[in-house]
């Protein structure tokens, strides 16, 4: 059996793990891309923390030309938080064929928050017969387990979550979309202004691709679609997290100062048409010395049943998940395609 190809599209944080993971699986990475100048170049031995691998970093600029030449069975995405910001390289791959897997939260399940993206990465993917989808931690943690809990439960009237994690650990981007720096005044005005909206205002501004959802409004649609739910209405809530002492952001390079957000928690809340109201809620926030990653779910019915992992090491899990499901890209229909599609995550054993 022919090894698994595979470019590394962002060289950043995530790139560490995804791309020693998949090499450890026997894949073969065959290219690197990214826009920093200070990676440009770069062994991506050096970033790994192995030796030469003869693979350096190229430019975003040379994106197209790293993927038409190089020919690989997929492309790993680990570069931005919404989808509007990895289209560009999304499209690249769907316009020559390439199947691609992105931890962009939002690519978990565009369909509820940006259609005409989605619609277009969809026809491109079809037309060139590849598949394009999203995972990481989510698709286990906040998708895969909760759908296996309600698939052990008689009767189902609520699904209640929440979930932590570190912005150090994934990026400026993303911290700076959870607001993590700014004054409240700044926070209400840039970020929470677009919860008080009509749900006809809201519905306008997906249409037109410029919603920006937190990470639960896409959960909420990848598990609504998993369960068979129909979503009758959906609401969001963020609110900024604050801290009573300066913290040092290494991220943000800057001291977030005491008061100012240092990140938001995000609740949004799904009503579906078989009566069953999903409400979960993701706190992403610089950490202090006290604050630790920790994902709580619970399915109320008959019976009800709570599901809580404290600790987990989400960056790594991210990544290890995004890894494991690349067979299941591979072997997925072409088209833009929801892990909710590909079944549950299996272990790659070699």
């Amino acid at each position: 059996m022919n090894k698994i190809k595979f470019v590394q599209y962002g060289c950043g944080k995530m790139s560490e793990y995804t791309m020693r993971y998949a090499k450890e699986n026997g894949m073969e990475i065959v290219g690197a891309i990214d826009k920093n100048p200070d990676i440009i170049g770069k062994d991506i031995g050096s970033i790994i923390g192995c030796e030469d691998t003869g693979i350096k970093v190229s430019s975003v600029e040379n994106a197209k030309e790293v993927l038409s030449e190089t020919k690989p069975d997929i492309c790993i995405i680990t570069t931005m938080s919404l989808i509007s910001d990895v289209y560009e390289s999304l499209m690249q791959c769907a316009e020559l064929g390439i199947n691609a897997i992105t931890t962009c939260e939002e690519a978990f399940y565009p369909m509820n928050s940006n259609p005409s993206i989605t619609k277009s990465l969809d026809e491109m993917a079809k037309k060139h017969n590849c598949t394009i989808t999203g995972s990481g931690y989510q698709d286990a943690y906040w998708g895969n387990l909760i759908s296996t809990i309600a698939g052990t439960t008689h009767k189902i009237t609520k699904i209640k979550g929440s979930s932590s994690y570190n912005v150090e650990d994934y990026g400026i981007a993303l911290a700076q979309a959870h607001g993590a720096g700014l004054t409240l005044e700044e926070f209400d005005k840039e970020i929470a202004s677009i919860d008080r909206m009509s749900d006809e205002e809201r519905q306008e501004l997906i249409n037109s691709g410029k919603y920006q959802p937190s990470y639960m409004w896409n959960v909420n649609g990848w598990l609504c679609d998993k369960l068979g739910l129909t979503v009758t209405r959906q609401t969001q809530k963020c609110v900024p997290q604050t801290h009573t002492e300066d913290i040092e952001s290494s991220t943000l390079n800057m001291t977030v100062p005491k008061g100012n957000a240092t990140g938001m928690s995000a609740v949004v809340t799904t009503e579906t048409k078989e009566g069953i109201i999903i409400e979960s809620e993701c706190i992403g926030k610089v950490y202090s010395k006290d604050d630790y990653d920790s994902n709580k779910w619970t399915v109320y019915g008959e019976p009800d049943t709570t599901l809580v992992i404290d600790r987990p090491a989400t960056v790594e899990l991210t990544c290890a998940t995004v890894v494991n499901r690349i067979p299941d890209v591979i072997k997925a229909p072409s088209g833009f395609v929801p892990t909710s599609k590909m079944g549950e995550l299996k272990y790659i054993n070699k």
